[in-house]
């Protein structure tokens, strides 16, 4: 048997609108905790390497510091496969300056233990590892930074490097803020 009752008609669209409305909130709050986790983050972005990353292939991210005054820590972020079969891998990472200096590292990271297990964080084959570049750096200059990032493997008792480092699915660069300002 139907109401058609206009009072009914009413609860009913409350009652409606009162579910949509908890529905909402619960999202709104859901959304907050996510993207407030990561407090630190001034900048995080992972750019894709083919199926094999090249010697010669240089990845590359642009970055416009907010401030020239802060303290900031530089991450090179990685995600590897099992894929992966060295314990270590070297980089060399270059910071060119929007006045055109150029700074370039040579860089050596631990991706397995001695047992061959990979290092980072994930359950799956894939593993993420978030990568000390520099600590406590100051922009001093304004304007947009290049960071370009390469591959430098060798095998033991090779002169020539690896010509096609697999294992490799993405490169990322990230910012944070310094916890000691």
């Amino acid at each position: 048997m139907q109401q058609n009752n206009p009072s009914t008609k009413f609860m009913l669209r409350e009652v409606e609108a009162l579910r949509t409305g908890i529905w909402l909130f619960f999202l709104i709050v859901f959304s907050i905790l996510v993207f407030s986790c990561d407090s630190n983050r001034v900048f995080d972005t992972y750019k894709s390497v083919p199926n094999k990353w090249h010697k010669d292939s240089i990845v590359s991210f642009k970055v416009t510091p907010p401030d020239s005054t802060n303290n900031y820590n530089l991450f090179v972020n990685l995600r590897n496969t099992n894929a992966y079969k060295y314990n270590n891998l070297h980089l060399i990472v270059e910071m060119i300056f929007p006045h055109g200096k150029t700074v370039k590292d040579t860089l050596e990271y631990r991706m397995a233990e001695p047992s061959g297990k990979l290092l980072g964080a994930g359950y799956s084959d894939v593993k993420e590892n978030k990568l000390w570049y520099k600590e406590k750096v100051v922009f001093k200059e304004s304007g947009e930074y290049t960071v370009n990032i390469q591959q430098a493997m060798r095998e033991n008792g090779k002169v020539n490097g690896v010509l096609e480092l697999e294992g490799i699915t993405d490169i990322g660069f990230r910012i944070e803020n310094s916890e000691d300002k």
